[in-house]
């Protein structure tokens, strides 16, 4: 039986119960079953080999052809007391010598018995009645005749009589089993089950207001705590997920707003009287800059999303890490030279990473770094090869992060001095995108922040490993 679908447990635990108890039982009844006909067998032989060997004597003792004749007085005496037991005596020429009343066996099957199987027992039905016989050839005492053919059996009506109650009685005895052990399975399944249900009622409570509820381990069956763990496990990656959607939905209204608090002043301020084309056109480039500020910060956020889910897959190639960052240190150049920044590189290695997103989490990096440098001082990158992977580290010189903020840097609006004007510090999702990037590249990222110097360490791998999925668009 297959036990698949949608069935319960209770009703799956309660059927295999059912199937398992009357299987043994079964199996049970016929060892027992056969170890009573072979008890039976056992006492027929008995007593056939013990009229056997009384016949075989009887035999031995004869003198005379005229014994022969009358040997019916010296066997049907013994025979008294021994309902259904017979006997028939046969010559080699298959002329019966002797026959009890009830010993119409063919002296043919006789013959073959005694001559191929002597001693063997062996089922001889004779019309309705089946008769456990052994048969033989025995010697006389006479020496016209010195060999006859004898046969013994015994009828087994009673012993098929007993067997048959027997089994009538074990399989009434399976059946009321197997409804027995069916209540039982159903009581002990749902007892059983009992911690499953509640867990089941215990989550039922969870929303996506209370994801804070575990379940309890130490109040679970040990097959379950595996399955408790896991839910648990779930539990905190929902309560997580739950917790980012919601801050980064309230981070994303509140950064969104200034840009449309500021469009939709100006657009009011424009309307409110009639204006020049130039002013017009002051408005709208100033329009045009929270546009752009808008769709950049639209752009991250559409990246960061993939990053969530795993979407971004980078396409590698062999990356020269020195040539990417002097093109950075190139773009920034002018923005340096007005802080009076000094650029400084060392060293050099090699990566198979994606270079447009290489490209992008060292711009990110460097411009965090050139407007949190201290005027007129150095800010430096370092390669190195370290064991299995290349380093990346970039440092500047200033304000030094708060031990309790470095671990925040990363997070997606996340400002270390809220109180900056918004407007010149970008989409506040640099650093979170540049995390991702190295996330997808199968590397780390950290800051340290102590006596003023700040570095951001970026640990890529030698040789990546590239799994499939969707690439950066």
């Amino acid at each position: 039986m297959r036990l698949t679908g949608h069935h319960s447990i209770t009703r799956r635990l309660t059927l295999l119960f059912v199937l398992a108890s009357s299987a043994v039982l079964l199996a049970l009844g016929m060892v027992i079953a056969s170890a009573v006909e072979q008890h039976f067998e056992d006492l027929d032989m008995e007593v056939l080999e013990g009229k056997m060997e009384l016949t075989r004597q009887t035999l031995l003792m004869l003198k005379s052809s005229d014994e022969l004749a009358h040997i019916a007085l010296q066997l049907d005496h013994p025979l008294v007391g021994h309902h259904g037991l017979e006997v028939m005596l046969i010559g080699t020429d298959r002329e019966v010598i002797f026959a009890t009343s009830n010993a119409h066996f063919a002296p043919e099957l006789l013959a073959s018995s005694a001559v191929l199987h002597p001693y063997r027992p062996e089922l001889w039905r004779i019309a309705s009645q089946t008769y456990r016989a052994i048969a033989a050839e025995l010697a006389t005492g006479l020496a016209d005749r010195p060999k006859v053919l004898a046969a013994v059996a015994i009828d087994t009506a009673h012993h098929q009589i007993f067997m048959r109650s027997f089994l009538q009685t074990l399989w009434l005895f399976v059946a009321g089993a197997a409804v027995l052990t069916g209540v039982l399975g159903w009581v002990a399944a749902k007892r059983g089950l009992a911690p499953l249900r509640a867990m089941r009622d215990h989550t039922q409570g969870v929303t996506a207001q209370q994801l804070n509820q575990r379940l309890a381990l130490d109040a679970v069956p040990m097959e379950l705590a595996e399955l408790a763990e896991s839910l648990n496990a779930m539990l905190a990656r929902l309560e997580e997920a739950f917790r980012r959607l919601s801050d980064f939905s309230s981070d994303i209204a509140h950064e969104l707003r200034t840009p449309v608090s500021n469009l939709m002043t100006q657009t009011q301020v424009a309307l409110s009287r009639a204006r020049s084309a130039q002013e017009y056109r002051g408005i709208l480039e100033s329009n045009a800059e929270e546009f752009d500020r808008m769709g950049r910060m639209i752009s991250d956020m559409l990246l960061l999303a993939k990053a969530d889910n795993g979407l971004v897959v980078p396409h590698r190639e062999i990356v020269h890490l020195a040539d990417e960052v002097l093109a950075q240190f190139d773009y920034y150049e002018a923005v340096a030279e007005e802080k009076g920044l000094q650029f400084e590189l060392a060293g050099t290695g090699a990566v198979s990473v994606d270079r447009m997103m290489l490209r992008r989490a060292l711009g990110n990096l460097l411009s965090n770094a050139v407007r949190h440098a201290g005027a007129n001082t150095a800010l430096r990158v370092t390669l190195s090869a370290e064991v299995g992977c290349i380093s990346i580290c970039v440092e500047n010189t200033g304000d030094a992060i708060p031990a309790e903020y470095l671990e925040r840097v990363f997070d997606r609006f996340f400002r270390v001095d809220p109180s900056r004007q918004r407007r010149t510090e970008g989409t506040g999702l640099g650093l979170a995108i540049t995390k991702s990037i190295v996330l997808a590249h199968g590397g780390t990222i950290r800051a340290t922040s102590a006596n003023r110097v700040t570095t951001f360490s970026i640990l890529l791998p030698q040789i990546p490993e590239v799994s499939p999925g969707l690439a950066l668009g």
